[in-house]
């Protein structure tokens, strides 16, 4: 019973994942997730899911459920009596859905196989020590938490035979110290690769609600899939107007300013954070740059070209640079990136997401070529 339990429990699982795999660009772009549980669950609303069951034909006769009735009269109550419930509410069914909890872990498998997102390799050293004990042997001796009973038994009889002492007709198997045997372990150490990604977004009064929400939902995404990928991981927040602070996640994604527009204030910014506390040998670096594309001036952006080149570039994994569509934003940013890089630079990774239906292929854009 319990394994038939298990089968169809993992089965069930495997039609939710095909499920949500099938919709995914619904969940990306009109944010269907309901919310996180902890650090590594998450909740998604699923429609009904009919789960197969046996139904008459229509030459069925008799049996339970036939004969006078109408469907929805109670079993055993007479035809004329008021029902409880009955009203006059709408009489059409709604649309029922069921809550289906998921590991981040599931989520990014899903991501991957919808978008064909290739494994990271990783780059510089591998920082984290991760330890795990496996029982691999048996010992002589230990903590009783770990005496292995059945080879205390197979010794403790094996030495009452050899010795003479047992007895068949009344057998009594009482181990001696001698006799007790005991679970075993080794530690197994493995180095994990480590990552930080660097998020900074433009909060000038030209990037609006609709903005952040995209930038939002994207970098909820790229988290689940470099989270994925990296045992460690870490995550900064800097935001910009003609001048760029640190802030935390929530500050991130609310903060509206009205002033001007400084991006190399926030690729200086980076560049500080990356020199102070992550090593480009031991850490795998990922900044995220989204904005609407308009700088204060042309001196400014030489500015940033300048930093990118002798800088950035040559300690983070990739540098990658979102334009989100906006009505007052001239989009001229992304085209002195291009410009200066080139469409298909291998450290610079360019996307346009015009409104939330390109979040799926920004996400693709920027992890797709698995550094």
């Amino acid at each position: 019973m319990s394994n038939n339990i298990k089968r169809d429990h993992a089965r069930f699982r495997q039609i939710v994942k095909g499920k949500i795999k099938q919709d995914l660009k619904k969940y990306v772009t009109h944010g269907e997730m309901i919310g996180r549980k902890g650090k590594d669950r998450v909740t998604i609303p699923l429609p009904q899911i009919d789960i197969p069951h046996f139904r008459f034909g229509e030459k069925e006769q008799g049996g339970v459920g036939q004969g006078e009735g109408k469907p929805g009269d109670a079993v055993g109550q007479g035809q004329g009596e008021e029902q409880p419930g009955e009203g006059q509410a709408g009489n059409q069914g709604g649309e029922h859905t069921i809550e289906v909890d998921l590991t981040l872990q599931e989520l990014a498998e899903i991501l991957g196989e919808q978008l064909e997102l290739p494994k990271i390799e990783p780059r510089g050293h591998k920082t984290l020590k991760s330890k795990t004990d496996k029982y691999t042997g048996i010992a002589n001796q230990g903590p009783n938490s770990l005496r292995h009973f059945k080879r205390t038994f197979r010794e403790t009889l094996k030495r009452q035979i050899s010795s003479g002492t047992y007895d068949a007709d009344k057998p009594m198997i009482i181990p001696i110290k001698k006799d007790m045997r005991y679970r075993s372990w080794k530690s197994d150490v493995r180095h994990e690769n480590s990552a930080v990604i660097i998020y900074m977004m433009d909060v000038s009064g030209s990037m609006g609600d609709e903005q952040k929400e995209i930038v939002r939902t994207e970098a909820f995404w790229i988290d689940t899939w470099l989270r994925s990928q990296y045992k460690g991981i870490e995550t900064r927040y800097i935001i910009h107007d003609a001048t760029a602070r640190e802030v935390d996640e929530q500050t991130f994604f609310k903060t509206r300013e009205s002033g001007g527009t400084l991006i190399s204030s926030a690729y200086k910014l980076c560049e500080k954070i990356i020199d102070t506390d992550y090593s480009p040998s031991e850490w795998n670096i990922y900044p995220f740059h989204f904005s609407d594309g308009d700088n204060w001036s042309g001196e400014d952006t030489r500015v940033c070209m300048d930093l990118l080149q002798k800088s950035l570039l040559a300690k983070t994994n990739v540098f990658c640079y979102g334009q989100v569509e906006s009505r007052y934003g001239s989009g001229q940013f992304y085209k002195d990136l291009k410009e200066q890089f080139g469409g298909d630079h291998e450290s610079v990774i360019l996307s346009k997401i015009e409104n939330k239906e390109g979040i799926l292929q920004s996400i693709k854009d920027f992890l797709g070529k698995g550094r």
